[in-house]
């Protein structure tokens, strides 16, 4: 456990140093005792995929209280039992319009489209942490032979349900915004609704499969 100030009022936790699953679970089970007892000074809690990102309330404590407070909970939060990891499956439409990137991902990684399809959905996702944008969860990791930088020049616009992989993440797109993922597929899923509890689709320690569906099938869930 590492502590690093961030500003005046901000705190960053570090649980570990590489991305992965056993370290991500830690910063869950801290995640979770905050949640469960907060802390009338925290104002703000922010995971990701080593770290808590922690803003408090700097009139009350200053960072030395912090960390005190902080370390005390991690110590409690191993002793959790670890939650049950809830599976979500996401259908996707690859390729063509929906997929302009794929070809690209093929022709660089010196794949066949379809097989670069093969290993996305091959694999189950760890949902690290959401950012960017309400509902864009960071899923890892990608299989090592279809990772891919991102785009040098991003869109202006990606379409809303968008799938796209950057280095040895992929994500979906909740919304039409700028983006630079490589676009490889989309879903009919709404992956955030303000009227829908819980509004994201996917949280944080979810596990995500996705599904090839054709056109057709595509078209037919977005009309239902």
């Amino acid at each position: 456990m590492r502590f690093q100030a961030a500003s005046d009022q901000a705190l960053l936790v570090y649980l570990g140093e590489e991305i992965g699953a056993a370290v991500h679970e830690r910063v869950v089970r801290l995640l979770r005792l905050l949640q469960q007892e907060p802390i009338a000074w925290v104002r703000n809690i922010q995971p990701a995929y080593c770290s808590l990102l922690i803003t408090f309330d700097a009139v009350a404590v200053d960072h030395a209280e912090v960390q005190a407070k902080l370390s005390e909970y991690e110590t409690r939060a191993k002793k959790l039992p670890a939650a049950k990891a809830r599976l979500v499956e996401v259908p996707v439409c690859y390729g063509g319009a929906f997929g302009p990137d794929l070809e690209e991902v093929a022709a660089q990684r010196g794949l066949s489209p379809e097989k670069v399809v093969e290993l996305h959905i091959a694999r189950t996702y760890h949902a690290y942490f959401l950012g960017f944008a309400p509902g864009f969860a960071y899923l890892g990791d990608l299989p090592d032979e279809i990772a891919t930088p991102r785009l040098e020049t991003p869109r202006k616009e990606v379409a809303a349900g968008s799938v796209g992989i950057a280095g040895r993440q992929t994500a979906v797109y909740p919304f039409a915004t700028p983006g630079g993922w490589r676009l490889i597929g989309r879903t009919p899923l709404e992956m955030f609704r303000r009227d829908r509890e819980p509004m994201g689709l996917i949280a944080i320690g979810d596990q995500v499969k996705f599904r090839p569906v054709t056109r057709a099938e595509f078209l037919a869930a977005r009309r239902a």
